[in-house]
């Protein structure tokens, strides 16, 4: 009886094991990571690392070139043992030993990546058709995530850079994404990141490159701008004349006041007339000589008749 007891509780044990490793089947593992895993390889697996130690130390040295690994300084390593992960964290940088025919072994760079999201035909918001590519710059954040979560983190995120940047431009107008590049660029990058963290991939920064526009569009806003750099010159020009007439009319006013300012005036035309070394010959003629001569015929006109 006692021994059937024995056999329930083990059994139990058991089953709660299993369920707690069913439990853990995505990226969060148990906390006792080296004893959990190597218990759950059962007992063939178990015997499989027995083995396999053992054959190293028999062909010891010549099993050096099989277990030991080298990993480099911007790489980090997760090791499978019979197609589970050995720890909860990664190994490296450095030198690491791993067990042949039963291990393996994937580096993952840690460094930042870059690639070119291709020109996107989008129509936006006020339905104009525009061509508009970006970079992306990236890196992994978790190399456990991203081996056992996704089969290519590259591509996968290259895909969805492209998806989320048509996503998002077709919801601006024009006038936004010609304008507001750095708040898209910020909005993007915080989507990606969003999308890509279950794959352990974080977006450090996106940035829009180019933004094409159609041959015909192009045209029509050169023109609307050309129009309005026109319409605001003329608009300048008005404000000169008006501005300048208004300074006529004062200076009028004020030689108006003294009859031989006219005069003076006169000499200071002539002057800057023969600095410049011209041929021409200007005489000056009194407005009140002008006025006389006129006052004179009106005289004789009234006499004759």
């Amino acid at each position: 009886m006692a021994h059937r007891m024995s056999r329930v509780s083990s059994l139990e044990q058991h089953i709660a094991m299993a369920s707690k490793r069913e439990r853990h089947t995505s990226v969060v593992f148990p906390q006792n990571d080296v004893q959990n895993r190597e218990e759950g390889l059962g007992v063939c697996g178990m015997a499989l690392v027995v083995l396999s130690y053992i054959l190293c130390a028999l062909t010891f040295p010549f099993s050096l070139f099989l277990t030991l690994k080298v990993v480099k300084e911007y790489e980090r390593a997760v090791i499978l043992r019979l197609g589970r992960t050995l720890t909860v964290g990664t190994k490296g940088p450095g030198l690491l030993f791993v067990l042949p025919w039963i291990d393996s072994i994937d580096k993952v760079d840690l460094r930042t990546v870059t690639f070119d999201v291709p020109p996107q035909e989008i129509l936006t918001r006020d339905s104009v058709t525009v061509s508009v590519d970006a970079v992306v710059y990236f890196r992994i954040s978790n190399p456990i995530i991203s081996i056992t979560n996704v089969a290519n983190p590259r591509v996968s995120t290259q895909l969805l850079a492209a998806t989320t940047l048509r996503n998002i431009l077709g919801t601006k107008t024009l006038q936004e994404i010609l304008t507001d590049r750095e708040n898209i660029s910020h909005l993007m990058q915080t989507h990606l990141d969003e999308g890509s963290d279950p794959w352990g991939v974080k977006v450090e920064r996106v940035e829009i490159k180019d933004v094409r526009l159609p041959t015909n569009m192009q045209r029509s806003m050169a023109a609307e701008a050309e129009a309005t750099r026109e319409a605001h010159a003329k608009i300048i020009a008005a404000e000169g004349e008006k501005k300048a007439s208004r300074s006529l009319k004062e200076a009028a006013d004020i030689i108006n006041e003294s009859p031989i300012a006219l005069q003076l005036r006169y000499f200071q035309t002539l002057t800057h007339i023969s600095a410049e070394k011209n041929s021409t010959i200007v005489f000056p003629i009194p407005i009140e000589f002008l006025k006389l001569m006129r006052t004179r015929g009106s005289h004789s006109t009234t006499s004759g008749f």
